[in-house]
């Protein structure tokens, strides 16, 4: 099954030459070589396609409903969606999908299928292929991924890095689970398999009481502040420098202190692509772990505040403050 939300990829131009999403269900005449791969495809559209700049929860519901309806009947599903956000989107589709045997793999475009040079025809050409492989009568790559340029990445690992670039995504903590060449090679050591037999379980719960306080120099004890206090808050996560840390300054931990005594969770996450949270290898990140903030470990931002969200939607804060440590869907290396 083809799922078109909207994005880059299903954009042509129309008569006065402005870009419009094309009918997608006449995506056979765009793209014939499609035939080639002889697939039965089932291809459904949004009724309004969106910029993925708009994507918000509910999308992510109408997602997950979708390929929960119709998971039975589809050996897998390759997810049409704009590049701006698909790292959010994959994330909250791998925590929302729980048992899941079947691939879901995003991809996109960063130039339109009308384009000569656009990227859109490949990615979903090896899209389809991976969607659909099997070895032993199941699906290779049974979890939610993002398929760009080559790589085929674990969805909640992902990230948006480059806008002008056809390299548009990378995973700096975990290795890609494919790459594809005149043939597509997996590793098949990387791929999270559910150990579970039961049936596919779909959350569809969020809770988007959830902010973003990324830390830089200079920041003002007013800033801190004005997002810590903002009325119906749960959860912060803080975007720390290097391996989890944070000044030092005295009114800093002490507004983070009150947050956490005030009952908000405050999950530490750092603002490099690369390596992870080490709460305590420095003084100034020690001073975080001895007021209660959590570790994020090696999570991306993405990850951390979708997940946040569903689990605020589905479970109680004592959980909460539990699950957001453990492994979901392989977002975070648990030692």
């Amino acid at each position: 099954m083809i799922i078109y939300t909207g994005g880059t990829f299903g954009m042509v131009n129309n008569t006065s030459g402005t870009l419009v999403p094309f009918d997608f269900s006449l995506i056979l005449e765009h793209l014939p070589t499609l035939r080639n791969l002889f697939l039965e495809l089932t291809v459904i559209s949004f009724d309004n396609p969106i910029d993925s700049s708009n994507v918000q929860p509910e999308h992510w519901q109408t997602i997950g409903k979708i390929i929960f309806d119709h998971y039975k009947e589809n050996d897998g599903f390759v997810v049409l969606h704009g590049t701006d956000t698909m790292a959010f989107t994959a994330s909250a589709l791998s925590f929302m999908l729980s048992n899941l045997t079947k691939p879901v793999i995003f991809t996109g475009a960063q130039l339109p299928i009308s384009e000569p040079r656009s990227d859109a025809r490949e990615n979903l050409i090896t899209s389809l292929e991976i969607a659909s492989a099997k070895k032993n009568g199941s699906a290779i790559v049974p979890e939610v991924c993002i398929y760009f340029d080559y790589e085929l990445l674990r969805g909640n690992r992902s990230r948006k890095v480059e806008s002008m670039h056809f390299d548009a995504f990378k995973s700096e903590n975990y290795p890609p689970l494919a790459k594809a060449g005149v043939k597509i090679d997996y590793e098949l050591s990387a791929i999270h398999t559910s150990d579970k037999k039961d049936s596919l379980v779909l959350r569809t719960a969020f809770d988007n009481s959830v902010a973003i306080l990324k830390l830089f120099p200079g920041i003002s004890k007013e800033v801190v502040s004005s997002i810590i206090n903002t009325v119906g808050l749960k959860a912060i996560v803080l975007e720390t420098f290097g391996s989890g840390n944070a000044p030092s300054a005295s009114w800093f931990i002490e507004l983070i202190s009150e947050a956490i005594k005030k009952g908000l969770i405050v999950l530490n996450i750092s603002q490099c692509p690369g390596g992870m949270v080490l709460q305590g290898k420095y003084e100034t990140s020690k001073l975080l772990r001895e007021i209660g903030v959590i570790s994020g470990g090696d999570m991306t931002t993405e990850a951390a505040v979708t997940k946040l969200m569903l689990l605020l939607g589905e479970f109680p804060m004592t959980d909460v403050r539990e699950k957001i440590q453990q492994s979901m869907a392989g977002e975070i290396t648990i030692s």
